[in-house]
This record gives structure tokens, C-alpha cells and sequence, in this order.
């Protein structure tokens, strides 16, 4: 058995847009999804970004190579004095699922959000995803909410 690389988590950077890109897209493609050029070029400029309302960014790293990400965005909420924490978009490189890259996204969200006062922490995943329910199961809580929009 080889070892592993460390995996480091760290704030996202202007210089990681293109393995940004390469991660989301994956991400998207995933879910059945893709956003238009302009989506991507505002997407990262609001995880850059300094307003309190946008979005912010982590990367997983290894060997100095980004292999996973996520997004997540803090608001306020009717039923508490304090913002909650939405964790909006999480996604591992397939090469290195299976070790410990999405816990630990999702263990520095949950740190950021400590950090921030916010200690609710909520996802949406969709019901087929099998193998992020795995690890959702074991860093979380399942609720009975049931989600609708709008529609298009």
C-alpha cells in the first residue's frame, strides 16, 4: 500500500482559477448541469470577493495539486438571531475519493462557520447520490425536509 498525500485545505486563490474551473466543471457535469461563460467568470469572482453576502471558496490539495472544493455562503435565517452556513457545492477529484477529501472540506466549512458564530451548517444533495450519502450520514444529520422550486 502507498502512502497517501497530506491533504491541505486552504482559502481559494485567484492563481487556482484554472483547476477551479477543471473542479466545478466536474462538479456540475456530476449533477447533470453546466452554467454559461459569464456564470463562471461571476462565480469566481464572488468566491474572491469581499462582500459578507457572497459565496466563499476552499480547496483540497495534495502534492500542490487541487483535488477537490467547496463553496459555501452564510445568511441570515428567520428562526435565529445568528446566520446559518450553506454549503452549497462540495466535490472530490475521483482519484482521490475515499480519502478523506469531502470530511475534511466539509470539517473546515464546519470550522469556518464555528469561527463565524454561525454553527448551523446545511446541504442539499440529490436522493441518487449514494456515495455522498455515505459520508453525509457519518459528518451529519438527515432531516425530512423536502425541497421545491420555483419553476422554470
Amino acid at each position: 500500500m502507498t502512502d497517501r498525500a497530506p491533504t491541505i485545505i486552504r482559502p481559494l486563490l485567484a492563481a487556482d482559477q484554472d483547476h477551479w474551473r477543471r473542479l466545478w466543471t466536474a462538479y456540475l457535469t456530476f449533477y447533470g448541469s453546466q452554467v454559461s461563460e459569464e456564470v463562471y467568470t461571476s462565480t469566481f469572482a464572488r468566491l474572491l470577493g469581499d462582500d459578507g453576502q457572497d459565496f466563499r471558496g476552499l480547496i483540497a490539495e495534495q502534492d500542490g495539486k487541487p483535488v477537490g472544493l467547496v463553496h459555501y455562503l452564510f445568511h441570515r435565517h428567520c428562526w435565529r438571531i445568528e446566520n446559518v452556513c450553506y454549503l452549497q457545492d462540495l466535490y472530490a477529484d475521483p482519484s482521490v475519493r475515499g480519502q478523506g477529501v469531502g470530511r475534511k472540506l466539509i470539517e473546515a466549512v464546519y470550522a469556518a462557520a464555528d469561527a463565524a458564530g454561525s454553527p448551523s451548517v446545511y446541504w442539499l444533495t440529490q436522493d441518487d447520490n449514494e456515495a455522498g450519502r455515505k459520508l453525509y450520514d457519518r459528518v451529519g444529520q438527515l432531516t425530512n425536509f423536502i425541497k421545491y422550486q420555483r419553476p422554470l
